[in-house]
């Protein structure tokens, strides 16, 4: 087994293209959450020529709408959604200097593609232990789109979230290699 790597946000190219698929991370730092909502939101804000409400260069999106924390928590139960869904915006913000992305599944050929163009890679967070994830939150504050509740844009700070990558800056995919072996 390949030892766990820990890496820092803001991502740089050289840190992502160090990064093969299939393998582990600990990801510590700056990471913001993003469904398909504010997903909309962006791209009606890029296409407006307006500012994002944060910076791309570097950042991290977990595609994930955490439950309400519980007292005495930072943060309640957040797990990774089903990333195709943020397929058609994801091109377009590695093009505005996305370089990871959190989320569960399958990405299309387009994103695979932008992965390598722009070095940016894809992770895979676990599902069904959203509970213990929220344990790598130590703070999380609203930065935009507080209307739509769960799914408004947050800034986390991670410690060491448990993540693999599944699709590197090389094309490598930890899915269509897990295929081959079956």
């Amino acid at each position: 087994m390949k030892p766990v790597r820990t890496i820092n946000t803001p991502l740089t190219d050289e840190i992502c293209v160090e990064l093969r698929a299939g393998e582990m991370v600990l990801l510590s730092g700056e990471v913001f959450t993003a469904r398909d909502a504010a997903h909309l939101r962006l791209r009606e804000a890029i296409r407006g020529g307006e500012r994002l409400p944060f910076e791309l260069n570097g950042a991290v999106i977990f595609y994930a709408g955490p439950a309400p924390a519980p007292p005495g928590r930072v943060i309640g139960a957040i797990g990774p959604t089903t990333s195709y869904r943020m397929d058609p915006f994801a091109p377009s913000l590695m093009e505005r200097g996305l370089k990871g992305m959190i989320g569960k599944g399958k990405r299309s050929p387009e994103v695979i593609a932008a992965l390598r163009q722009h070095r940016a890679v894809y992770f895979g967070a676990i599902g069904g232990i959203a509970a213990l994830t929220a344990r790598c939150v130590r703070r999380a504050a609203v930065v935009a789109y507080e209307d739509l509740g769960p799914e408004a844009v947050l800034r986390l700070e991670l410690v060491e979230m448990p993540l693999v990558v599944i699709n590197d800056t090389r094309g490598g995919d930890l899915y269509a290699e897990a295929r081959k072996g079956v």
